[in-house]
């Protein structure tokens, strides 16, 4: 057995174990964390914390934004996924009956890389470089990693597609921070200098909109679990 088989075997024994940890509960608050139309309102709590911070150049960090997000689906779905080719879980016949599928979703194709993996690591680490704030760095790098999870947690994607998607995300996201800072130095470089005093971004109204966010999919997976 070589190196690539070894590693796959290995990731389908690790997806296996973790794919078969579900219930009613999280079937409901994994497939509705996973909706991505579930966080359009804390994306615009981010985008208002930038116009409210940036002003005038909030333009061209909430663009640079939407380029980090753009890129990291575009690489993961566009590019890595036909040129790997990975069959998805959900679509392996050798896993047949072995996967937990919620709701009848199984997914595109292929899986490698996650791009829900990619774009929400990517969108969380660049906007914790711009907030510097740490209790909202915590906040979305965990919810980054719930909505990588639950791609596991669905069955259609094994956790080297998440790790591949988290790297693209990460590699991403510091290239748009890069980016921004030569395109607009004056902004970033003075903002961010360690020796200037600058005023905190307000991060207060994307973290509420996020906690609001998850408590309310923890309320309706309770609720839905008591319906069934």
């Amino acid at each position: 057995m070589n190196l690539l088989e070894t590693l796959n075997t290995l990731d389908t024994n690790l997806f296996l174990f973790l794919n078969g940890l579900h219930n009613s509960f999280f079937d409901a608050f994994m497939f509705t964390f996973s909706n991505k139309f579930i966080w359009v309102p804390l994306y615009l709590a981010i985008a208002w914390a930038v116009i409210k911070y940036w002003k005038r150049d909030a333009v061209a960090v909430i663009f640079i934004m939407i380029l980090c997000v753009m890129l990291t689906d575009q690489i993961s779905s566009g590019l890595i996924k036909n040129l790997v080719q990975r069959p998805r879980p959900t679509h392996e016949e050798s896993l047949d009956g072995l996967v937990h599928i919620v709701n009848g979703y199984r997914g595109g194709k292929y899986g490698f890389v996650s791009s829900h993996a990619a774009n929400s690591l990517g969108i969380a680490v660049l906007t914790a470089y711009f907030f510097r704030n740490k209790f909202y760095t915590w906040c979305i790098l965990l919810w980054a990693v719930i909505n990588a999870y639950s791609r596991i947690y669905l069955g259609v994607h094994y956790p080297l597609d998440i790790l591949g998607g988290f790297i693209v995300g990460f590699i991403v996201a510091y290239f748009c921070y890069w980016l921004i800072k030569k395109i607009l130095p004056s902004v970033f470089q003075s903002k961010f200098d360690k020796n200037y005093h600058r005023q905190k971004v307000n991060v207060k109204i994307p973290l509420i909109i996020l906690l609001v966010s998850i408590g309310g999919i923890f309320i309706y997976s309770l609720v839905f679990v008591n319906i069934l």
